[in-house]
């Protein structure tokens, strides 16, 4: 179960042919990931566009029209947290810099543009710790320190090789002393008496990571904050949330100068979402400061569906507000699921319906663990698109990288989505015009079946093949 993925000539081969007909008039190329095929994010086509009139319902199609633009697109990445860190200070330089290229580079990688943190541990962390000593009230003891055998390092080797990197950054509890049950797991309340000390740990730790050379984009308020987990996490009700952004969070980031950063709420499943961003959203004083609203995948999966809709009513109740994707991976680590063609399939399935509902940003978790699915101090092993063998020193890639790069490689930030509709309910479609006015459409196809389809476009049309269970993404110049 060793088996790499990573297909380095196929996908350069691919990228090189991109750039080459840049210009060279309207071109329409595909690149194609499928199951049971060596194609893995591979230039596999190019369409020649002819006229078509009206198309019969027996011809399937995917329409594609740019008369309508609707959000815009902030970036495509994922978490790099201690286990990531950790993981990848294991590997020798020559496959740290594999990673760093295959995650980060725009043309030889897929081009992550986003990036989430951990304020304090998480489960993806070897032990629990914090940046103050206890009952520190003032902050007087706060320091990065920890971060900077692992995280630190890595964030800025990635920032180095992105060129531009937005990170946000999210607690999973405060410290126990400031917390109901005296401990960062299992839940628990931020004591009333504590909610001002913690709305400054914020921004003690945003300054102490920009002194470090690290910009912080944005920052979420509590990951899950209705979940009373075995590890790290903090519970807030949706009324508890919405005071502590309009009474302490919200005034202290604009009294410390920082009123620039995207603070997301919610940070949670798309359960609960509609509840939750009623409530803090329709309430001015908590809305003003709030820039969108993140969710997870958790607990929503039920043969493919995810409660997509949930994010539509959101989107269509508050329009001047973000969705933004902050987390998912797959549960429950085991290396022989390793190739299993599912885990791309519930990236690209996820991706496809929360760009269609209005999510601007999508970040996936872990951005790489190791050969059990951790480091984790609570046992709560997972899945990464790319997982280290620490004892070879080899990368393992899953396909959901590749399904993730179908999308991070190609739409850029600064992208409309524009629609993309398809005829036939296996294919599943987004699209989105870039800064640059390129189009790119992905099409999904989870069954078992080849469809030929046609991608019609203002009267005209280009044919084209869908293999089984493969996403594809059609790049029109």
């Amino acid at each position: 179960m060793t088996r790499n993925f990573f297909l380095p000539a196929a996908l350069l081969a691919g990228t090189a042919l991109f750039a080459q007909q840049k210009n060279s008039g309207p071109q329409a190329t595909v690149f194609t990931t499928a199951k049971n095929t060596t194609m893995r994010l591979q230039q596999t086509a190019s369409l020649k566009f002819t006229p078509m009139p009206q198309p019969l319902e027996t011809q399937p199609c995917v329409f594609v029209s740019g008369n309508r633009h609707f959000q815009e697109i902030t970036g495509i990445g994922a978490a790099l947290t201690d286990a990531s860190a950790e993981t990848f200070a294991k590997l020798p330089a020559k496959v740290q810099q594999e990673l760093l290229t295959a995650y980060f580079d725009p043309v030889k990688g897929i081009g992550y543009t986003l990036a989430r943190t951990n304020i304090n541990s998480c489960d993806f962390s070897s032990g629990s710790y914090t940046y103050v000593t206890d009952n520190d009230v003032a902050l007087k003891s706060f320091n990065v320190q920890h971060d900077e055998a692992y995280k630190i390092p890595f964030i800025k080797k990635a920032m180095n090789v992105a060129g531009k990197l937005d990170l946000y950054v999210s607690p999973w509890s405060p410290p126990a002393w400031m917390k109901t049950n005296n401990s960062m797991l299992q839940g628990g309340k931020l004591k009333a008496e504590f909610r001002q000390t913690w709305a400054d740990y914020y921004v003690k730790f945003i300054h102490a990571y920009e002194q470090k050379g690290i910009p912080v984009w944005g920052l979420t308020v509590q990951n899950e904050p209705m979940a009373k987990q075995r590890w790290e996490s903090c519970i807030y009700s949706a009324e508890e949330e919405r005071d502590f952004v309009k009474e302490y969070l919200g005034p202290t980031l604009v009294k410390a100068g920082m009123k620039d950063k995207k603070l997301i709420a919610w940070d949670h499943n798309r359960d609960l979402i509609y509840q939750r961003a009623n409530t803090l959203l329709s309430d001015h004083g908590a809305a003003r400061y709030i820039w969108g609203i993140g969710f997870h995948w958790y607990e929503t999966w039920t043969g493919g569906n995810m409660q997509f809709n949930n994010l539509k009513q959101v989107a269509e109740s508050f329009p001047d507000k973000k969705l933004v994707f902050t987390e998912g991976c797959i549960e429950k680590f085991d290396l022989a699921r390793i190739t299993d063609w599912s885990l791309g399939e519930r990236y690209g399935t996820s991706m496809v319906n929360d760009f269609n509902n209005g999510t601007v940003a999508w970040t996936d978790w872990n951005i790489l663990l190791d050969e059990r699915g951790g480091p984790n101090h609570v046992g709560n092993f997972c899945f990464a698109p790319i997982h280290a063998d620490t004892k070879s020193g080899k990368l393992l890639y899953t396909n959901s990288y590749y399904y993730l790069g179908h999308f991070s490689k190609f739409v850029k930030p600064g992208a409309r989505r524009i629609i993309s509709s398809s005829s036939r309910e296996q294919l599943q479609t987004t699209a989105f015009r870039n800064p640059d006015g390129s189009i790119v459409v992905v099409v999904l196809n989870t069954t078992e079946l080849e469809i030929p389809y046609h991608v019609w476009m203002n009267g005209t049309a280009a044919p084209s093949t869908s293999l089984p269970h493969s996403i594809a993404t059609i790049v029109i110049k």
